[in-house]
Order: C-alpha cells, then structure tokens, then sequence
C-alpha cells in the first residue's frame, strides 16, 4: 500500500516539479525586459478590479471569452463550418494565443504562482488554451474549448458579487449538514426503482417487448419515480398500467423529501445568522463560528478580520 501511494506521490509531483522548472524559466526570460515596478503594475491590473485599467483588462478579457464561446459553438453547425472553416481557424488560434499570453503574464506576476496554476481558475484558464495545441496531433479535442465558459465565472470578481459567497457558503454548509439524510433517501429510492422494474419485468415481460429485462424495467422505474417520463416505454397491460399510475403518484411525494429536508436545513443556517459569522479559519479551514468568538472554537487559532469569506 505504502508503495502504491509513493507512485501516487511521484505521479503528483512530476508536472509539480515541470511547474516550477517553467515558472522560474519564466522569471529569468521576462525579468530582463520588465522590471519590478512594472511586474508590480502588471500584477494590480491582472489580479486587482479596484483601478481602471484593471476593470478595462477583464471587461476586455470577458468580451473574448465570451467571444470565443460564441466561435466555438457556431463551429459546431455543419452549415457555417463548410462555408467559414478558415474563418473558424483563424479566430481560434487568435484567442488561444491571447488567453495563452494571458496565463503565462498571471504565472509570471502571481505572487504565488504554484498556487494560482492549481486553483480552480487556474486549471481552467490551463484546460481553456491546451484543445487547441492538442489538436495539431489529434483532431477532436479542440471542441473542448467549451470549457472557457467556466471563466466567466470571473464575473463575481468583476462586478464586486463576492458577497453572494456567504450566501452560497450557507446552502453548501446546509447540504453538508443533509448528506446523511439524503444518501439514505437517494438508497431508498434506488431500493424502490430495483424493486418496481423487477415487478414490471414479471408483469410486462412476456407482451411487451420494451420490458425485455430488469434493467429495462429499473431504467423505466427511474425515469418515471423522477417525473421526467421520456416515453420510449411504456406498459400496455392493464396491471401495468395501474402499477405505472402508483409510480407516478409516488414520483411526486418523492420529489417534496429531498426539497424539504435541503430546505429546513438552509431556514435553520438563515435563523442562525444572527448568532453566527461565517469566517473562515486559516489553520483547519473551519467557516462556523460566533460573532463575539475572536480564536476559532475548532483549533483555536486566532480569527483574522481578513479571512472573512465575504472577502
């Protein structure tokens, strides 16, 4: 075991150790036409929205994300592919060797690069530019250049919603304190499906070619406990039918369980608003705290005004 997790280890550490090698490549080339003020300058614009000039790099910088989604998806459709492909062509490497410039100045005037390449918005900054250089060597990963989508997310950043992440910490901290309770539900309702296509597949087995095995009926029994009801089985036996009238009305009371009880989780959290502060502690990472507590009830480490999750 104690070998199997050291070739995790050496498997984790090799684009680690690549990271750094190219980082500190980074700094020797560019450090001789930038300096430190000006490394500085760039970092307020490209990680800051507090001046002008950094509002106007990810307004800039929103409007060809969004631009290149929009390529990207026109791409797609037969019509506009045969008749611009080159248009497509062009405009793709366009982006990708802009957001590619991009990545490489947020590595460069990160303050902590290794931390910024591994965060979320730096993987998906990473994943956003690759499709398009993989695809010299294979063709199809460049419709993958969807995922630039996700970057948008920098709105929040943008236009100053980072309050709506204490909201958001509420319903995550309701959905951690209802996981018990869903996952048994989520089990009993698997349970419930197991049992209902098995007895579809008795009953409509032998007249209905659609019921040719339980997992047909299992995948019947889903997807009419889920009220989505494709329609591409259907019993024709008159059990059935009544069977199929039971699993649909059931298929409602089943819906109201998960809602309710993610619900009374989240009026509980809101209730609890006033009594407590979401900050989050910076040695175990720990959001729940009183409003008067000033060292955190987990680890004890003192609470800092500036790990304030609305920050």
């Amino acid at each position: 075991m104690r070998t199997f997790f050291d070739i995790l280890r050496r498997i984790w550490r090799a684009p680690v150790w690549l990271l750094e090698r190219f980082v500190c490549l980074l700094h020797r080339l560019l450090d001789r036409y930038i300096g430190p003020g000006q490394r500085e300058r760039l970092r307020v614009i490209i990680f800051r929205t507090d001046t002008k000039e950094g509002l106007l790099f990810d307004g800039v910088l929103f409007v060809l994300i969004v631009a290149s989604v929009i390529v990207v998806i026109l791409e797609t459709v037969a019509h506009f592919h045969d008749r611009f492909w080159w248009f497509f062509f062009i405009l793709e490497w366009v982006f990708t060797i802009i957001f590619t410039i991009e990545y490489i100045l947020r590595l460069y005037v990160a303050r902590y690069p290794l931390r910024y390449a591994l965060s979320f918005f730096g993987l998906v900054d990473l994943i956003s530019i690759l499709p398009t250089y993989l695809s010299l060597f294979h063709s199809g990963p460049q419709h993958l250049l969807i995922i630039r989508i996700l970057r948008l997310m920098r709105v929040f950043r943008v236009f100053k919603l980072g309050h709506f992440v204490t909201e958001g910490s509420v319903v995550v901290s309701a959905l951690r304190a209802s996981r018990t309770k869903i996952f048994v539900f989520l089990t009993f309702v698997l349970l419930v499906a197991l049992v209902i296509g098995a007895m579809l597949y008795m009953v409509e087995g032998g007249t209905n070619p659609a019921f040719s095995s339980i997992p047909k009926g299992i995948y019947w029994a889903i997807v009419t406990l889920t009220t989505v009801g494709y329609g591409d089985i259907t019993p024709i036996t008159p059990l059935g039918q009544f069977l199929a009238a039971a699993v649909m009305i059931l298929g409602y009371g089943i819906i109201a369980v998960p809602t309710g009880i993610v619900t009374a989780e989240i009026s509980s959290r809101v209730m609890n608003l006033r009594e407590f502060k979401y900050q989050r502690c910076a040695s175990c990472g720990t959001t729940e705290h009183y409003r008067s507590a000033r060292y955190c009830h987990h680890c004890g480490h003192p609470l800092s005004g500036n790990d304030r999750l609305a920050d």
